[in-house]
Order: C-alpha cells, then structure tokens, then sequence
C-alpha cells in the first residue's frame, strides 16, 4: 500500500511541478527553494537511519538469541538457580533494544519537524512574493490565490514522501539481510554436470582424504576401502576427527584435498538430494520434530504407509512402548521429543533410518548416553538396522563395535591402526590401551555397585 502511495505522490508531485512552472515561472522559482535543503536533508537522514535500523535489528536479534537458549535450556537454569541472572542477561538485551529505538525516533522526530518547518518557510516566501509582485500589478489577488492552492497541493505531495523515508529505509535494511543470506554461496555446491545416482551398492573409497577447519587441518591423508555390506568402527580418542569424517561421508563439507568415491564414483559428482536418500543417521543425540510418533518414523519417507511404519518400529525395538503412549503411534512427542526418555528417542530415531531403506548407515555414538539395559535393547534394533548395510560406526563404548568387520583407530586425524579387535589387542597399541582404560573403568564400576549393594544389606 505504501509503494502505490508513493508512487501517486512522485507523480501528482512532478504534475504539481509543471503546472506551478506553467503558472509563473517566478513563484515557481521561489517554491523550489526549499528542495535543495530538503534533498540534503534527505541523503544525510538515509545513513542515520540506515545505522540505526541495523543497530535496531542487532540488538533485537540479540534478545532473541537469549530467548533460544534460555528456554530450552529452562531445566538448567532452575538447577542452578539462576534465573534472576537470565531475567537480567533478557532486561539488558531489551535496554539495548529501547535505546536503538531511541535512537532513530529522535533522528526521524527532528528530520520530519525541519521537512514540516522548512515547507511553512517556503510558504511565507511565497506570501511574501506574491504580495511583492501584486503591489507591482505583477499579478493579481486571484492568480496568487489559485497558486498558492497548487502549492499547498506540491508541499503536502512532498511532506509525504519525506515521511515514506522510515519505511523505505526499514524496508530496505531488512531487505539487505535476507540478500546477505540468499547471496551465500554454499560450502557444499551442487555438481555443474552431476552423475545420476539411483540406489548405491554401498562402496566407500577414501583416497588421501584431507579436511580443514578454516587454517585448522584436522584429517590428514585417509585412506580407507569399505566393501559393501561392511561395518567399519571408528575408534579414537575426542578430537580425533571421528565425526568431521561422518560429516564428510554425508556432505554436510567438502574434502579439501583427495577424495570419496561411492560405488567408483567420487561423491562431489552425485545430486546433493539423490545421494543423501542413500545415507541414514542415528545421532548420539536424537533430534525429534514437534507431531506425532508416525510423523517422526516417517520423516525420510512422507508418503510411508501406516503398515510399513509400524514394520520399521518393531524391527527398532520401538513397537511395545509406543502403543503403550496414550495414543499410541498417533501421540504428540513434544518439542524435541521431550515427553519420551532418551532411549525411546533413540529407537525412534533408529525406526526413521530403517524406514528409508539406506545403503549406507552413519552411527554416531548411538548408545552413549544411556543405561546398561536399554543399551542391550537399542543394540538388538541396531542389529536389525546394520543387516546388509554399508555401516560406518562411531563410539566411545567399545563394547557397541562388536560386530564390526574391522576396526580404524584414529588419532589427531590419522589412521594408526586398523583390524579386527582380536588384531589390535595383540598389536598393543592405542586401540589395546584404550580397551585396558575401559576395561578397568567397567571392573570399577562393577566393584561400587557391589559396595553399595553390600551397604543396603548391612542397613537392611
């Protein structure tokens, strides 16, 4: 609406400016005296607001940032009773938002004032010739009447451009940071020639793979063939460039130099979209949407029908506690899948791979983060999840890569040993040291809980 007012305004303006020129050149002339000021006025506010409006969306973006991290994170907060700071952290951020805001009103408060004072000043001229140049039988009263209709008409045309100026101007600031956004070239770019990619066999080849963190090299030289069908477990310390070499498998970055061929093609050469429907994901974390537990299994696969949902969450593990959900596959699990337990999330997640049939499966630390007992339960579903499957695995817990065809030790992103976990333990190197570190971490822990048990008995 305020496009087509501005639009009518520079037109009926440039009308008003001929008929004031045809009218009397001279008063004409005179009306104009103000436009250079105005003009200068102009160019000089644009910056300021410009400035502020940026400032303005800053610090509003500021705020908000708060907000995403406060919220999710409430539990902490109230753990660690600290809600009085983020109330303070949220006050300030609002402070820096009424400032900014300040800011501009006062630029927009004085710029529209001086448009308003400068156009009366105008008008006073014009008053002030015309009587000059009717005393000099010039003009007459009539003809200085009808002017100064048409002046009030040119004045008011530009008194309403000059107030479009805010909106133009947030307009164009917001209009700027979506270009910021849309004119990022992605570090992930689509082949200029692309190889069609249909359903892959499973091959992996990781010919001198190398990975940069910005200066930050962290792969160094991989090289690496996994068969088809394969389960190949990573190993390593934090850091070790375990995940960066999942992401890289999943294209979420580019190699810097070398290569990874799927099938004897090199991955770059594939449809970004084709070449993920061949990859499934269990995360350490699993993330789940706001719907229901249906919508979440069939997240891959949209147009899954209910009788295939149902087949990928038993073979998850998941069938027998999602019908014990109030609604069964139809019950709502929360943002973030919060009303369900880690271990239920997990399933569900593992049912969201199976559904979509992958030929290469990404386990990133899947069973980390759980108990003893629904570590053997997600470990039977991702049995049935691994079955025929191309399977890069990542884990801490080595017990999790049992089954493992071979195992890849890395560390500071390289590989330092590779075979079966017979082999390595009779290397003794890291991946031996590791396994003795875990093993004696289990037989303390073992030794506690008999402690703890024997406690209870003797208060019993």
């Amino acid at each position: 609406m305020q496009w087509n007012d501005l639009g009518g305004d520079i037109a009926m303006f440039l009308f008003m400016a001929v008929v004031l020129i045809k009218e009397d050149p001279i008063l004409a002339a005179a009306t104009m005296l103000p436009i250079p000021i105005i003009a200068w006025l102009i160019h000089r506010v644009r910056s300021l607001l410009s400035e502020g409006f940026i400032q303005s969306s800053r610090a509003f973006d500021d705020m908000t940032s708060i907000l995403s991290d406060t919220i999710p994170g409430v539990r902490v907060v109230k753990a660690f009773a600290q809600e009085k700071r983020e109330v303070e952290r949220y006050g300030k951020a609002n402070v820096r938002i009424l400032a900014a805001n300040d800011r501009l009103n006062v630029v927009w408060s004085f710029f529209w004032t001086v448009i308003t004072l400068l156009t009366q000043i105008g008008l006073i001229v014009i008053w002030a010739a015309g009587a000059w140049r009717i005393a000099q039988h010039q003009i007459t009263v009539g003809a200085l009447t009808v002017f100064l209709a048409f002046i009030t008409r040119f004045y008011a045309r530009l008194d309403s451009m000059s107030k479009l100026l805010a909106s133009t101007e947030r307009a164009a600031n917001s209009a700027r940071r979506i270009f910021e956004i849309l004119d990022r070239k992605p570090s992930v770019a689509e082949a200029t020639n692309p190889v069609p990619c249909g359903n892959l066999r499973g091959e992996l080849d990781f010919r001198g793979v190398n990975f940069k963190y910005g200066t930050r090299q962290v792969i160094f030289d991989f090289n690496l063939h996994v068969k088809p069908g394969e389960m190949i477990g990573l190993v390593g310390h934090s850091g070790a460039g375990k995940t960066t070499m999942m992401n890289l498998v999943c294209r979420f970055f580019d190699v810097a130099e070398g290569a990874i061929l799927a099938d004897g093609i090199d991955i770059r050469s594939y449809p970004i979209n084709d070449y993920r429907k061949n990859i499934g994901i269990v995360l350490q974390e699993p993330f789940l949407f706001y719907g229901t537990v249906a919508e979440n299994v069939a997240y891959g696969r949209p147009d899954a029908s209910r009788s295939e949902i149902i087949a990928a969450a038993k073979a998850a593990k998941a069938h027998e506690f999602i019908l014990r959900l109030p609604e069964g596959y139809d019950s709502l699990v929360g943002e973030r899948g919060q009303s369900l337990s880690g271990g239920e999330r997990q399933r569900i997640s593992i049912a969201r791979a199976l559904l979509i049939d992958p030929a290469i499966l990404i386990l990133d630390e899947a069973t980390s983060s759980v108990d003893t007992e629904t570590e053997r339960d997600i470990q039977d579903a991702l049995d049935n999840l691994i079955r025929g499957r191309t399977t890069i695995a990542i884990a801490h817990r080595l017990s999790t890569l049992r089954k493992a065809n071979r195992l890849v030790v890395l560390e500071r992103g390289r590989i330092v040993e590779t075979g079966t976990h017979g082999e390595l333990l009779e290397l003794g190197g890291p991946y031996a040291r590791l396994h003795k570190a875990q093993t004696e971490l289990a037989v303390g822990k073992l030794d506690i809980e008999a402690a703890l048990s024997a406690v209870q008995g003797t208060i019993a």
